[in-house]
C-alpha cells in the first residue's frame, strides 16, 4: 500500500512581482497576499509595515515573530490548521504598537452596492463611497472607498499614517472601478487623502470626492466625519409637503452665509438668522453655495467638495444645527447647487485618476468657456450618479427644502458661449446637450420621488421649452419637461429693472418692459429674482439703479418691491436690498448694517424700507390672492396695462375662491388726484391695505385713508370704478373692505 504524499511547506514570503507592485502602489489585490492565508504546511502570515523593526503575530497565548524580508515586508509560516483571531505587535524605533491587521478583513461593500454603482443608480452613493466610521467584523475603524477606474493602484494617506500611504494599499473591487480598504482604529477627525497611481505610473494625492467634511481652506485634506446631530424639526418635516409649493406663500431671503454677519459660525448664525428672517416675514432663506470651495471670491460657485459643507463656518453637524433651528422657526431652507462645472485644482476632481473622469473626455466638451472650469460628463452613468446622489444627499442628510440649480443654460446647450467650430452638434444635428437634459430629468425625478416637499428651482436664462414641465410630458420640441418645480424669471428681472432705470419722464416709452412678462407668465412656474447677481460687478445695488435724487431713488425702490410682491410668481430678494443698501454687495464685509444704526443720520430712510419689506411679507402671507393661483391664469386680470402716459399699472389678483386684491403701481414723481380705476362690480367697498408712500416707510404719506366705494361709472372695460389718490412713485394695494 503506497504511503500518503507529504505536504511540502512553502515559503511564506511575498513573491517578487507582488512585492514590486506593493512597493510602487500598483497592486490591485493586496488582501490576496497580505494578512493570513492557508498554504501547504500551515497558515502564512504576511505584513507590509515600512519602517518597522519587527512584527509579531499575537493570538491568545501564541506570540510568533515574523521574519524580516526587507523593504518593510515580514512573513512567517505557523503550523496551524485554521486562521486564528490575531493582532499584530509592530516594533518601531522607540515604540511598540499593537494593532489589528487591516488585511484580514472582508470587503465592506456588498454585491448590491457594487451592482447599483455599476448601473449608476446608487441613490445614496455617499453611504457606499467616502470614509465611514464603522464596526466591521467586530472591530471599530474607518472604511475608505473611492471610484478611480483608470488607476493602476490606490492607497490611503492621512494623519493616522504620517501621510505615508506606502503600507495602506486599497483593493480593487473588480469592474466597478471602486477601491476599498477598512483601516482598524481610525476614527472621526482624522485627515486623509487618496494616493492614486496614474496610468503613466506617476502619483497624485487627491481629496475624497465623497468627503463629508474638509479642512478649512486653503488646506485641502478630507476629514473622517461621524455625525451625532439629533434633529428637532420633526414637525416641519412631517408637514413640509402638505401644500404644493406653487400654491403656497414663497418669499425668499437670499443669503451669503460667510458675509451676512462676517465672522459668525454656523451655530452663531443659528442664533441670529432665524430671528431676523422671522422678524422680516420671509418664508424661506436661500443660501448661496455652502458646499466646500477653495476660493472664497467664487462665493461658492466653484465647488471642490460636493458632499461637504464649507468648513469656514464649522462642522457638518454645525450646519445641520443651523438648518434645524431655521426649521424650528418655521423657515424653509433652500440652497444653491452647482452641478454645471468644477474647478481644475490638481488635488480635486480634474483628471482625478490620471485621465478625464468627472469631466468629458472631449476637451471641447470639458472646458467651460466662461469660467476656466471643467464641465461634468453628464453622459457617463457614474458621473450622473455622483451628481444625482449629491442632490438627494443634501435633502436627506441636511433636511434641505429646495435646490436652486445654478447655470442650467450653460448645461443645456452644446454651443453655450462657443463659436462655430468650437462645438459639435448632437446626434440629431441640434445644439441641445442631450446628456445634460437626461441628467436634469433624472435628478428632478429622483429628488421629487425620494424627498416629499422638496422643490427644485432652475436658474435658466433662455426660453428652453418645459423647464418646469413634468419629465414625462413631451412638449413641441419633442423633449419631455426638465421636471423642475420653479424657474427664475430672468426675463422679468431684466425687463423690469431696465424700465425702473429710466428717468420717469422717459418711462412711458418703455411701458411694455413692465407688462411683457404677463405674455409668458404661465408658460413656467416662476420665481421673481432680485439676486446677488444683480447687485455686484458694477450693476449697482437695487436702490442705486433708480434714477433721481435720494428721495426718488428710495420711493422707486419701494414702489418696485410693491409691484414685485403683487406680480404673479414667487419672490426672492438678496440681503442688503431689504433696507436699501446703496453700495454693491461685497463678500468681504457683507451688508452695510451700520445704515440701521440709530446714530446714523439717514437711519430712518433705510429702516423705513426695511419696515416696508417686513409688511409686504406679512400682508403677502396673509393674502392667498397673492400666491394661491400663481400658476393659474385665472388668478390674474389686468385692469389697465396700457396707461403709459400716466406710468400706471393696475391689476387684480384672485385666490382660489375668487377673493381679489387690487394692485396699482404709479411710477411717476407726481400726485394724481381722483385717478379713476375700473373695478369688479361685486365688491361693495375697498380699503387700502398697503401704500409704499406711507410716512412710516419714508414716503410723503399720500394715502387713501377712507373706505373707497365704487361708482356705477364704467371704466377700463368694467362696469364700476373707483377714484384714488395716487402717491408719487408708489404702489398701492387695496382689498375688499
Amino acid at each position: 500500500m503506497p504511503e500518503p504524499a507529504l505536504e511540502v511547506a512553502v515559503s511564506p514570503a511575498i513573491d517578487a512581482g507582488d512585492r514590486e507592485r506593493l512597493l510602487h502602489g500598483t497592486h490591485h489585490a493586496p488582501h490576496a497576499v497580505l494578512g493570513a492565508h492557508p498554504v501547504p504546511g500551515g497558515i502564512a502570515f504576511r505584513a507590509f509595515r515600512p519602517y518597522a523593526q519587527a512584527v509579531c503575530v499575537v493570538s491568545g497565548d501564541l506570540r510568533a515573530e515574523l521574519h524580516d524580508d526587507g523593504d518593510g515586508f515580514f512573513s512567517g509560516l505557523l503550523p496551524l490548521t485554521d486562521v486564528p483571531a490575531y493582532r499584530l505587535l509592530v516594533t518601531y524605533e522607540g515604540t511598540v504598537h499593537e494593532t489589528e491587521d487591516a488585511y484580514r478583513f472582508l470587503p465592506t461593500l456588498g454585491d448590491l452596492d457594487l451592482h447599483l454603482l455599476a448601473e449608476g443608480r446608487h441613490e445614496q452613493l455617499w453611504r457606499a463611497l467616502g470614509a465611514h466610521v464603522t464596526t466591521h467584523q467586530g472591530v471599530t475603524g474607518t472604511r475608505f472607498a473611492v471610484w478611480a477606474p483608470n488607476a493602476r493602484g490606490v492607497r490611503v494617506a492621512g494623519s493616522f499614517n504620517f501621510w505615508d500611504a506606502t503600507g495602506f494599499p486599497m483593493r480593487s473591487l473588480g469592474s466597478s472601478g471602486v477601491w476599498e480598504l477598512f483601516v482598524p482604529g481610525v476614527g472621526a477627525g482624522e485627515l486623509y487623502k487618496f494616493e492614486i497611481t496614474r496610468p503613466d505610473g506617476s502619483r497624485t494625492l487627491r481629496a475624497d470626492p465623497l468627503a463629508r467634511r474638509t479642512e478649512v481652506p486653503p488646506a485641502t485634506s478630507s476629514i473622517v466625519d461621524d455625525s451625532h446631530h439629533e434633529w428637532g424639526d420633526g414637525e416641519w418635516m412631517a408637514h413640509r409637503a402638505d401644500t404644493p409649493v406653487h400654491e403656497a406663500p414663497f418669499s425668499v431671503y437670499e443669503v451669503h452665509l460667510p458675509s451676512w454677519r462676517p465672522g459668525l459660525t454656523y451655530r452663531q448664525l443659528a442664533e441670529q438668522l432665524p430671528a431676523y428672517v422671522t422678524e422680516m416675514g420671509f418664508t424661506h432663506v436661500e443660501l448661496m453655495p455652502v458646499a466646500e470651495h477653495p476660493f472664497g471670491g467664487s462665493w461658492g460657485y466653484q465647488v471642490t467638495g460636493f458632499y461637504a459643507p464649507t468648513a469656514r463656518l464649522g462642522t457638518p453637524d454645525d450646519f445641520k444645527y443651523l438648518v434645524d433651528r431655521l426649521h424650528q422657526a418655521g423657515i424653509g431652507v433652500l440652497m444653491d447647487w452647482v452641478p454645471a462645472h468644477f474647478p481644475r485644482d490638481a488635488w480635486a476632481l480634474a483628471e482625478f485618476d490620471g485621465r478625464p473622469l468627472y469631466e468629458h473626455h472631449d476637451p471641447q466638451r470639458a472646458a467651460h468657456p466662461d469660467w476656466g472650469t471643467l464641465e461634468f460628463d453628464f453622459g457617463r452613468r457614474e458621473v450622473r450618479n455622483f451628481l444625482v446622489a449629491n442632490a438627494v444627499y443634501w435633502c436627506e442628510e441636511f433636511h434641505i427644502d429646495g435646490l436652486r440649480v445654478d447655470a442650467v443654460a450653460s448645461m443645456l446647450y452644446l454651443d453655450y458661449s462657443r463659436e462655430p467650430g468650437q462645438w459639435t452638434p448632437n446626434q440629431y444635428g441640434g445644439r441641445e446637450n442631450l446628456d445634460a437634459v437626461a441628467f436634469l430629468q433624472e435628478m428632478n425625478a429622483t429628488v421629487y420621488r425620494r424627498c416629499p416637499g422638496v422643490v427644485t428651482i432652475a436658474e435658466e436664462s433662455t426660453a428652453w421649452d418645459g423647464v418646469t414641465r413634468p419629465t414625462h410630458h413631451k412638449g413641441p420640441s419633442g423633449f419631455g419637461g426638465l421636471g423642475f418645480g420653479l424657474k427664475w424669471n430672468m426675463g422679468w428681472m431684466h425687463d423690469s429693472l431696465e424700465y425702473m432705470s429710466h428717468e420717469p419722464v422717459h418711462r412711458k416709452y418703455h411701458h411694455h418692459e413692465m407688462t411683457f412678462s404677463m405674455v409668458y407668465a404661465y408658460s413656467e412656474n416662476y420665481v421673481l429674482p432680485i439676486s446677488h447677481d444683480e447687485v455686484v460687478h458694477g450693476k449697482r445695488s437695487l436702490v442705486s439703479k433708480m434714477p433721481g435724487d435720494w428721495w426718488q431713488q428710495r420711493a422707486s425702490h419701494r414702489a418696485y418691491l410693491g409691484f414685485m410682491w403683487a406680480h404673479p410668481g414667487k419672490q426672492l430678494l438678496f440681503m442688503g436690498q431689504e433696507f436699501a443698501q446703496g453700495a454693491e454687495w461685497s463678500e468681504a464685509h457683507g451688508p452695510d448694517w451700520w445704515l440701521l444704526d440709530p446714530s446714523y443720520g439717514a437711519e430712518a430712510d433705510h429702516r423705513g424700507v426695511r419696515n416696508l419689506v417686513r409688511d409686504l411679507n406679512g400682508l403677502y402671507r396673509a393674502t392667498p390672492a397673492l400666491w394661491q393661483c400663481d400658476t393659474d391664469p385665472a388668478g390674474f386680470q389686468w385692469i389697465t396695462g396700457d396707461a403709459a402716459d400716466d406710468n400706471v399699472f393696475a391689476f387684480l389678483r384672485h385666490d382660489a375662491d375668487g377673493n381679489p386684491l387690487l394692485a396699482v403701481s404709479h411710477l411717476a414723481p407726481v400726485v394724481r388726484h381722483d385717478y379713476r380705476i375700473g373695478v369688479p362690480e361685486d365688491v361693495p367697498a375697498w380699503l387700502e391695505a398697503l401704500n409704499t408712500d406711507a410716512g412710516g416707510y419714508g414716503g410723503s404719506d399720500v394715502t387713501n385713508r377712507d373706505v373707497i366705494k365704487p361708482e356705477p361709472q364704467s371704466w377700463h372695460g368694467r362696469p364700476a370704478s373707483i377714484r384714488l389718490t395716487l402717491p408719487p412713485l408708489a404702489t398701492v394695494w387695496l382689498r375688499p373692505a
